[in-house]
């Protein structure tokens, strides 16, 4: 076992989608001992629009109604497995979607799995890290404490930012996606501070933790 596994540190799945979105960044995720450093995320919950789960259980998503710290995967257009973690207590409906990782381990398997080189490419998007880090339904429901999965929180703090979320048609006024400030490896970046009293957009919530 690696000094960095060994010493790995928890995260706390039962806090709220959005604290667990934000502690996630900067934080480490193997499936089968591939992946990296999480860069990106988002916080979804029952009480908004766009989560999967605002209009109660179903067979999909049961698996957000279940215990925090567990894996929510489900199918995007029909084409692409994406990984969610579960949080809050059982029956609440809560999760936060893995968007992107900065790639670290397994690079040969991350690149045969996507039929590309670029590194950069490999986990930008969370279509892509369900490919890359070979997720499929044979995950869903199954606990991130133990294998396939290794997840632990970042060493030290790291400089997250913050900004509405990609892709959705509800809720969309929601700063719930998070990600590691300065980073290459995002599925898109954010929107760029403004200097003062130039008119420019608002600058992204920024916060070290």
């Amino acid at each position: 076992m690696s000094p960095r596994r060994a010493r790995a540190r928890p995260l706390d799945f039962e806090a709220s989608a959005e604290d667990v979105a934000r502690a996630l960044i900067g934080a480490t995720l193997l499936v089968d001992g591939v992946g990296g450093v999480i860069v990106e995320t988002e916080a979804y919950d029952q009480s908004d629009a766009a989560s999967h789960t605002h209009r109660g259980p179903t067979a999909r998503n049961a698996a957000m109604f279940g215990p925090s710290g567990h894996a929510y995967v489900y199918r995007s257009y029909g084409l692409h497995w994406c990984l969610n973690f579960t949080c809050r207590e059982p029956g609440h409906g809560a999760g936060v979607l893995i968007r992107a990782v900065e790639p670290r381990e397994g690079l040969a398997q991350m690149r045969a799995r996507r039929g590309l080189e670029d590194v950069r490419l490999l986990c930008a998007g969370p279509g892509r890290v369900g490919q890359a880090l070979g997720i499929t339904l044979a995950h869903y429901g199954l606990p991130l404490d133990r294998p396939p999965f290794f997840v632990a929180a970042a060493d030290e703090a790291v400089d997250v930012v913050a900004g509405p979320r990609i892709g959705i048609s509800k809720a969309i006024e929601a700063p719930w996606r998070f990600g590691l400030a300065g980073s290459r490896f995002l599925s898109r970046g954010f929107a760029v501070p403004a200097a003062d009293g130039d008119g420019g957009p608002p600058s992204p919530a920024r916060r070290r933790r």
